[in-house]
């Protein structure tokens, strides 16, 4: 443990798994800050902290067993030439999940679905997010391990990185939840975010890799705009302009 205190090339390590995980991480904040939107507040920041605490479990968890989740790249059945591992399936999976969740909640917003009906009753609601919540955190998890594993060889640095990472998420999350409740343009925006977020994870399944680079750029993008588009209308609502 001292040769990581003293060693520059773990200090390094860190420091670049470190941004690579916060950077994985945004698709896990977004996905809670739109999931957590329909259940009040008070249960909101319970599913917060519950979503980043397994997050965080699930990570140590799978960095524990770096043998087994070695295994799971390794192909389990061959389709014409095609070798598909238990990771594809997973990251299909969740990607699929993904890009249905989203439609579904794009369609209830479209359609000024409160979500009535007995299934939606509070506890109902706050039970089925946690387990939306544990679902994706498992797809997103498994996608970060396998980049740790990928960038660092010491699981000390791992853990560390995970870790900080999370902490990160979690300062982060309750600020970007709020703003996606107070704006419902920015809900939609991030809806459509995680379409986007959950075609790469199919498409990664079928190991057809979409650089990251392309969709952290379109999603920094589009936000830099919605932020200007909500910084105008708070504008034109002092000055007592009309909304364009």
């Amino acid at each position: 443990m001292m040769h990581l205190l003293t060693s520059p090339e773990a200090w390094a390590a860190l420091l670049t798994l470190t941004s690579l995980e916060i950077v994985l991480g945004i698709d896990n904040v977004i996905f809670l800050s739109v999931i957590v939107s329909r259940i009040p507040e008070n249960q909101a920041h319970r599913a917060r902290q519950i979503g980043l605490a397994l997050a965080l479990i699930f990570r140590i968890i799978l960095l524990s067993l770096l043998v087994w989740l070695i295994g799971l790249t390794a192909p389990v059945f061959s389709f014409s030439g095609y070798g598909s591992s238990w990771r594809d399936l997973i990251l299909i999976g969740g990607g699929l999940f993904l890009i249905a969740k989203a439609t579904h909640e794009i369609h209830g917003e479209v359609e000024a679905d409160d979500g009535e009906g007995d299934e939606n009753s509070p506890r109902n609601a706050f039970f089925w997010v946690i387990v939306q919540i544990v679902i994706i955190d498992i797809v997103f998890s498994l996608d970060s391990i396998i980049t740790a594993i990928g960038m660092a060889q010491d699981i000390e640095i791992m853990i560390a990185a995970v870790v900080i990472a999370c902490l990160i998420m979690y300062i982060s999350s309750g600020p970007v939840s709020r703003f996606v409740a107070e704006h419902p343009t920015t809900k939609m925006l991030a809806l459509a975010f995680l379409v986007l977020i959950g075609v790469a994870l199919v498409a990664d399944g079928f190991q057809f890799h979409i650089p990251r680079g392309y969709i952290y750029f379109a999603i920094a993008f589009s936000a830099a705009v919605e932020f200007f588009n909500v910084l105008a209308k708070r504008n034109r609502r002092k000055t007592g302009k009309p909304s364009v």
